[in-house]
């Protein structure tokens, strides 16, 4: 199955999963009302997502300020992201794609030889369109400067 990978331009493709809390989320709840902050990452308490989770909820406020809202999507179960939310006190939504049809939509490829899930954030304007892709597999924490950083401009715009 060839995957496309989404770039800045791009439409947003449609998606529905099931939340921390089983509840089904659709990317169209969103759309029209808030700038999206998606990232997806490989797994659920590891070093490095910990770490990348903990950077969005640190700053969590200044993605709230741009009137955006942040969604974390892995492969990982409902109840692992239930464990991790509680853990970190993590204020977002995390989505659970334990097939990665959602990551596949968005062209999010596995990476390290086809091992591990990649690690890429989107920036998603009101309109659904795609206003920022950043991917850095082994630099987690920059996701969530460069995603702020993008926001701004938009603010600025």
């Amino acid at each position: 199955m060839s995957t496309t990978v989404l770039n800045v331009g791009d439409h947003m493709p449609k998606f529905a999963l099931n939340d921390q809390n089983g509840s089904l989320r659709s990317s169209e709840e969103f759309r029209g009302h808030k700038y999206l902050a998606i990232y997806f990452y490989p797994k659920d308490e590891t070093p490095g997502c910990s770490s990348e989770a903990c950077g969005f909820r640190d700053d969590y406020h200044e993605f709230i300020g741009h009137d955006c809202e942040v969604i974390g999507i892995s492969s990982d179960s409902v109840k692992s992201h239930q464990h991790f939310i509680d853990k970190y006190k993590l204020p977002f939504i995390l989505l659970s794609d334990p097939q990665r049809q959602v990551a596949r939509l968005f062209g999010v490829e596995k990476n390290w030889f086809g091992l591990v899930p990649g690690r890429v954030t989107f920036i998603v304007d009101k309109s659904g369109i795609i206003a920022g892709r950043f991917e850095h597999q082994l630099h987690a924490k920059r996701h969530v400067k460069e995603a702020l950083t993008k926001l701004n401009e938009i603010d600025e715009g």
